[in-house]
């Protein structure tokens, strides 16, 4: 009997290696399931999204338009005028129509938007028809520099562009007969144009822009349908003859009686 020793093997373990495959799948599971997450958390905050905005914008006409009775959301659109439903269609101007006690209508206001220095400046401008002007504007949403850029709200002088600017239709009721400018601080010499802040230039064009692009597109379509939208609020006649305007009248947003300062959606 042989006293040797066989040598004994020794068997080196390899480590498992994951196929490309199966990491790819691993990692499609994860982003769809992560796309999956962020769309039903979009989707049950979307709600709460439009309401906050349908507030934002209702203390902003408020502040406008503070002894109105009732507004009105409207859709203008290249066919015309009709009431509000839901969002507004591909191409259509969103505004509001603010009415006294005894149904004449008092103002439109209107949002314009354009891109600022840091994102997109949100404001709200008042229109008044008798004089064809723009007749104030609250801030409604902006990300500018604090500072420099919020002076849009604070600066009177910049506000105080707003009080009375000018725009008028041209002869053919197609466009602006002079569009908005916004011109360097102290040389505003015309009614159109917009005296914009010193160090915050950029974001007093985008108001200027923003106004002028809405205003462009809605007053066109708005002027020649005012009288039939001030009939809309005078009674059971005016709202059969409003049938030329789109569906029935629907009910308006109310104005209530709140808190809310005269800084409106600008604070």
């Amino acid at each position: 009997m042989s006293d040797e020793k066989k040598p004994v093997k020794m068997v080196v373990m390899q480590p498992a290696v994951t196929g490309s495959g199966r990491m790819i799948a691993t990692l499609g599971s994860v982003t769809a399931l992560c796309g999956v997450l962020i769309v039903a958390v979009w989707q049950w905050t979307l709600p709460a999204i439009a309401a906050n905005k349908k507030l934002v914008l209702e203390r902003g006409v408020r502040a406008l338009v503070p002894d109105a009775e009732r507004v009105t959301e409207y859709d203008a659109t290249v066919g015309g005028i009709t009431p509000a439903k839901g969002d507004p269609v591909a191409g259509a101007v969103r505004f509001y129509a603010a009415y006294d006690g005894a149904g004449k209508l008092q103002a439109i206001a209107a949002e314009g938007a354009a891109r600022g220095y840091a994102d997109v400046v949100r404001v709200l401008y008042g229109y008044r028809p008798e004089c064809e002007c723009i007749f104030g504007i609250k801030v409604v949403q902006m990300k500018e520099t604090p500072g420099i850029g919020d002076k849009i709200i604070t600066d009177a002088a910049f506000v105080a562009n707003f009080d009375n600017l000018d725009v008028a239709l041209a002869p053919d009721m197609k466009s602006l007969f002079n569009a908005l400018k916004t011109v360097k601080h102290g040389s505003k010499k015309f009614g159109w144009e917009i005296d914009a802040i010193t160090g915050a230039t950029i974001t007093s064009k985008a108001v200027g822009r923003g106004i002028n692009d809405s205003v462009q597109m809605l007053l066109p379509r708005l002027r020649p349908h005012l009288e039939k939208l001030e009939k809309q609020e005078k009674g059971e006649e005016g709202r059969e003859k409003g049938q030329n305007l789109g569906a029935a009248l629907h009910s308006p947003f109310p104005l209530h009686p709140s808190p809310f300062s005269s800084q409106g959606a600008s604070s």
